[in-house]
């Protein structure tokens, strides 16, 4: 097992990234998709269907031929893959005893039967109800996966982490969402996310309710909420929505954001550095359960990597948009 840092950044096989399963060789037990699932997984106590006990994440039958089962997985965008988490949590008389991940590039389209695969990680050992963290040193980007379990069983979670890829020529001279995880946008840093995490405010869609967005515990001390944001490209920004949808009776009262051209340091010394940063946005009011729009409030500072979206003084907010076009 290789535990690295490698788990700050974006799950790939999230299923709220449009990733899904386009093949699997079985899955009676237990759907394939339960696996993409970016909840943690749950234990139903004596909750049972039609093919048996029902279980978080997926199941396949008890193999009474040669072979093992696989499934073939779409991710939701292109990625570099750094590290791979095979949860087991609550499989123990089921799991499987191994596994092993292959992935391709096609971006024109699903792979065909002919497709090649590349191996990621070499079988490697499970045991049961456990997370299993591994490390992949590759630095090319992919589009699909397939992942084997040798030679049944079930997996509750397979969080494939790394960094969206992006040919960045095709979108030069373009607005697009510099902070979106679709685009390499991550969340690095929070002051605080009691009920909800920061990195959901940099999902796709809006938000389905409360829990799909960030919100922190009610604040009891001076100051306000905040948090750091690395954009996927550096460029400058010219329209900014944060939306505050589903939050009603625990909307801030209002939000600004500073801004950074960040040349050196780590993910970890940003939060200090974040304390010098400029405005890009003075702080402005909000309202409940509604996207807010700013453009003419922006102030120009140039081109930037990193913001920090700052709440007053705590509350919860759905998504937040960082329009622009990227620079060199």
């Amino acid at each position: 097992m290789n535990n690295t840092n490698f788990e700050q950044q974006i799950n790939l096989a999230d299923a709220r990234l449009g990733t899904k399963s386009i093949f699997v060789t079985d899955d009676w037990f237990a759907a394939v998709d339960r696996m993409l699932q970016p909840e943690a997984p749950v234990w139903k106590e004596g909750v049972f269907d039609d093919n048996g006990k029902w279980m978080d994440g997926w199941e396949s039958r008890r193999k009474r031929f040669e072979g093992y089962d696989y499934t073939i997985i779409r991710l939701g965008v292109p990625g570099v893959i750094s590290g791979v988490d095979i949860d087991t949590s609550f499989f123990t008389g089921n799991f499987p005893p191994s596994a092993s991940l292959e992935a391709c590039f096609s971006p024109d389209g699903d792979p065909a039967d002919d497709a090649e695969w590349t191996e990621l990680l070499g079988a490697v050992s499970l045991q049961g109800d456990s997370h299993h963290l591994h490390a992949i040193n590759d630095d090319r980007p992919w589009t699909h996966i397939r992942f084997n379990i040798y030679p049944d069983g079930g997996v509750a979670r397979l969080r494939v982490y790394g960094t969206p890829y992006l040919d960045w020529k095709t979108v030069a001279g373009k607005e697009i969402d510099l902070a979106a995880t679709l685009n390499g946008g991550r969340a690095l840093a929070c002051s605080d996310e009691h009920f909800g995490k920061m990195g959901n405010i940099l999902n796709p869609g809006r938000g389905v309710n409360m829990g799909d967005g960030w919100e922190t515990a009610r604040r009891r001390t001076p100051g306000n909420d905040w948090v750091i944001v690395a954009l996927g490209h550096p460029g400058e920004i010219s329209r900014i929505v944060v939306d505050t949808l589903h939050f009603k009776g625990n909307y801030p009262d209002s939000c600004s954001i500073q801004a950074s051209y960040v040349k050196g340091g780590t993910d970890e010394q940003i939060k200090t550095q974040s304390l010098f940063w400029k405005e890009l946005l003075p702080q402005q009011k909000l309202e409940m359960h509604q996207e807010h729009e700013f453009s003419t409030e922006i102030n120009d500072i140039g081109a930037i990597t990193h913001i920090r979206i700052n709440i007053f003084p705590d509350g919860g907010i759905s998504r937040l948009r960082l329009f622009g076009k990227i620079t060199d």
